[in-house]
């Protein structure tokens, strides 16, 4: 029903004001204590796009929200954190991380031969049509990124029109389980006691990072404000710049890297913003955040998170029950591994779900989840989004092989 950008992009900010109007009155206290308003963000412009008054597959809102506001979001972010009280909390956010991997990689052939045995036309499909290849791209998706999934379409060659079914589920199931982890974040404290986890260290960087935060904060001046938008949009283009240097470069001389997804000019983007980020963050320049970075960072990453929810259309499931009851399957191994290994590690239920985001969604869900713990924490998801890009096509290619082994018998 809306095709004009500039309709929805306002539409979409009148949901945000909306949301966060009514978050403000107490009247209101009980409903936002049983559904987050950061999920109403996500949910609600997900459900005018199943319903067909958007269109977020058309809409080239996403696609400009992602290249500049996104890095922008992470530089602001990290402009203003602690790393060494981020360094206390130890190795657990990257065993969170790395059994979300191993969730991935078991849950798509468990998934495959559950779904196999009830539904054998599902899972069936010769060459190009076969469906475990098209699997072998969620698995890049869900392991690393786009650009793994990319970079898994390369290899196994599914069909077109496979590919499109596959990136439905994709994005629907992906997006449901994101929303989940961001409802869990609203009662994160309860979830830690059934994991019997010491959710303190995690606490107590919040609470560091708050009251750092009062004691030093300003009332920003119009100029400070073009400083923070110098910040986090000159970030932004010298990470679009040399990403176009570096892209280039290592696609003609070192094609082999392709695999690896070092090739992915999103990749770079996203890496040499959140590197400018980290390096500010030791510079006078992280006084920024007495001035509202991470304010200025969170308007930005609300307005991604709303873009994101777009991409989501409920009624994709009718196009083929079988596949979304694969992804489905999938992402649910995924957490009972995630839920297991935290269980038994004591590992709060922030690295769960930072972990699980920094495979399933990349740096811009990862990080979306962490800011929804603290806008500070962002960074964790960011840098853990990273190393799933860097092994996101080994594992998928892995879980790919397996997932032939599973069709072929």
């Amino acid at each position: 029903m809306i095709t004009n950008d500039a309709v929805v992009l306002g539409l979409l900010m009148l949901i945000l004001a909306a949301i966060f109007y009514t978050a403000s009155l107490s009247r209101w206290k009980k409903f936002y204590r049983v559904i987050p308003p950061l999920l109403l963000c996500y949910f609600i412009p997900g459900l005018l796009n199943s319903f067909g008054i958007v269109n977020g597959a058309t809409s080239q809102l996403y696609p400009v929200v992602s290249k500049y506001f996104l890095p922008a979001c992470l530089v602001l972010f990290t402009i203003g954190m602690d790393w060494k009280s981020l360094a206390s909390l130890g190795p657990k956010a990257l065993l969170a991380m790395l059994a979300g991997t191993a969730g991935v990689m078991i849950g798509g052939p468990v998934a495959l031969w559950i779904v196999g045995l009830v539904s054998p036309q599902t899972v069936a499909g010769q060459g190009a049509d076969a469906v475990w290849r098209g699997l072998a791209t969620i698995a890049g998706s869900w392991i690393g990124g786009g650009a793994n999934q990319t970079a898994l379409r390369e290899v196994f060659h599914p069909s077109d029109a496979l590919f499109s079914q596959m990136v439905a589920v994709d994005v629907l199931v992906a997006e449901l389980w994101m929303a989940a982890l961001i409802y869990g974040a609203g009662m994160a404290s309860k979830i830690d006691q059934l994991l019997g986890a010491d959710s303190s260290q995690v606490q107590q960087l919040k609470e560091h990072l708050d009251s750092d935060q009062m004691a030093n904060e300003k009332t920003p001046a119009m100029r400070d404000y073009i400083f923070l938008a110098a910040a986090g949009f000159g970030a932004t283009g010298a990470a679009h710049g040399l990403a176009e240097i570096i892209t280039p470069y290592l696609s003609e001389n070192y094609p082999a890297l392709a695999k690896y997804s070092l090739t992915s000019n999103f990749f770079w983007v996203i890496t040499i913003a959140t590197l400018i980020g980290i390096a500010l963050s030791v510079t006078p320049v992280r006084k920024l955040e007495y001035l509202g970075a991470s304010k200025l960072g969170s308007v930005f990453l609300y307005v991604l998170i709303a873009t994101i929810g777009m991409q989501m259309d409920l009624g994709a499931v009718a196009g083929n029950p079988g596949l979304f009851a694969i992804g489905l399957i999938w992402i649910s191994i995924h957490g009972i591994i995630l839920i297991l290994v935290c269980k038994w590690l004591k590992i709060p239920f922030f690295f769960l779900a930072v972990g699980s985001q920094a495979n399933v969604g990349g740096s811009a869900s990862a990080s979306v989840v962490a800011a929804a713990f603290h806008p500070s924490l962002a960074p964790v998801g960011v840098l853990l989004a990273i190393l799933g890009y860097a092994i996101g096509t080994y594992g998928g290619y892995l879980t790919a092989l397996m997932m032939q082994w599973v069709s072929a018998g």
